[in-house]
C-alpha cells in the first residue's frame, strides 16, 4: 500500500470514530509520530484537542518545540514531579515497574477517545498489543461485551481488545463505551519509519530538533526502556537531570529506611543507587530476584 492510499486510511479512521459530543484528545508528545497525527487530524477536519502531557523529565529542546507547536496553554502537569515519585514509590522505575509511565503519561483524556501515534513498527508489545482501535478495561467483561456485540476483536495481555477495521459494529462500540474505559484509537497503526517521515516532509513539518542532533526516539531522559547504553547517554548529554535523579534517589534510600524496608546491599545513597540503575555495580542483582527479596509490590 502507498503512503497516499495510507494516509487516506488514516484520515478515514479518525472521521469514522470521532466523538458526536466533544473533541478527541490527542496525545501529543513532541516526537515524529504525534506530528503525524496531529497533521493527520488537521486533514480530516476532525475536532481535536491536543494535549501534551508533561513528564518533568523531557528534554529541554522537547520542551520548547511542544511549546512552540501546540502552545504552553496545551500542556499539561502532573500532580507529582518523576523526583517526587521515586520517594513515593521507594523504587527507580524500571522496565518492570513502569509507574513513570502510568503517572506521568497515562493518565491524560480519561473519558475521552484519545488518537495516539502508536505504530506495530516500534516494538514488539506495541505489535501483540496493538490496534486501529484499542480498548482497555476489565478483561471479562470486555471479552463479554464485545462478543455480545459480534465485534471481530483480539484480545491483548493486559484486558483489553483491539479492533482492525471501522465498520458499523465497532464504531458503536467505541460510542457505546469509551465513557467508562480508555480508548485509544491508532490512525497510524501499520506506518514504517520511513513512511511517517515521508509524510511529513510532504507536508513541511520541521520536526523535534533532536531527530536533526542523531537521536532515534524521543523519551524521557534516563528511560530505561532505551537500555543502560542510552541511559548513560542521556546523562552525558543532561548531567543535570543525572544530579536530579541522584538527589531523588538519596531521598528514596531514606524513604525505605524509614519505611522498614529492606534495601539492596548496594543501595548505600543517591550515587550507589544511580549506578545500579544504569547498570554499573559489579554485583548487580536482577530487579526480578530483587522483588523476590525484598517483597515489594511495586504497583
Amino acid at each position: 500500500m502507498s503512503i497516499a492510499e495510507k494516509e487516506k486510511r488514516a484520515i478515514g479512521y479518525l472521521k469514522a470514530f470521532e466523538p458526536k459530543d466533544e473533541p478527541y484528545y490527542l496525545c501529543y508528545s513532541g516526537g515524529k509520530d504525534s506530528d503525524c497525527i496531529r497533521i493527520l487530524a488537521e486533514l480530516a477536519g476532525v475536532k481535536a484537542d491536543i494535549k501534551h502531557n508533561l513528564t518533568t523529565v523531557d528534554a529541554p529542546e522537547t520542551v520548547h518545540y511542544v511549546q512552540k507547536t501546540i502552545g504552553r496553554e496545551n500542556i499539561e502537569h502532573p500532580e507529582l514531579t518523576m523526583w517526587q515519585l521515586i520517594v513515593k514509590k521507594k523504587i527507580p522505575p524500571t522496565r518492570l515497574a513502569r509507574y513513570c509511565c502510568a503517572e506521568l503519561k497515562e493518565k491524560g483524556g480519561k473519558g475521552r477517545v484519545k488518537i495516539t501515534g502508536v505504530r506495530w513498527a516500534e516494538s514488539k508489545n506495541r505489535r501483540d498489543n496493538g490496534g486501529v482501535v484499542k480498548i482497555l478495561g476489565k478483561e471479562k467483561t470486555m471479552e463479554k461485551l464485545a462478543t455480545e456485540n459480534e465485534l471481530d476483536f483480539i484480545k491483548t495481555g493486559k484486558g483489553g481488545i483491539v479492533m482492525n477495521n471501522d465498520n458499523s459494529e465497532t464504531r458503536r462500540f467505541v460510542e457505546m463505551c469509551y465513557r467508562t474505559t480508555s480508548t485509544m484509537v491508532n490512525p497510524i497503526i501499520d506506518w514504517e519509519d520511513d513512511e511517517v517521515w515521508e509524510f511529513l516532509h510532504y507536508y513541511g513539518c520541521e520536526s523535534n530538533p533532536l531527530y536533526q542532533c542523531g537521536q532515534k526516539r524521543i523519551g524521557r531522559i534516563g528511560c530505561p526502556l532505551q537500555g543502560f547504553k542510552g541511559m548513560k547517554d542521556d546523562f552525558l548529554l543532561y548531567p543535570k537531570y543525572r544530579a536530579a535523579y541522584v538527589r531523588a534517589f538519596d531521598k528514596m534510600v531514606i524513604a525505605r529506611e524509614q519505611a522498614g524496608l529492606t534495601n539492596n546491599g548496594s543501595w548505600r545513597d543517591g550515587e550507589s543507587v544511580m549506578r545500579w540503575w544504569v547498570g554499573d555495580d559489579p554485583n548487580q542483582m536482577t530487579l526480578e530476584d530483587y522483588f523476590k527479596n525484598v517483597g515489594i509490590d511495586w504497583e
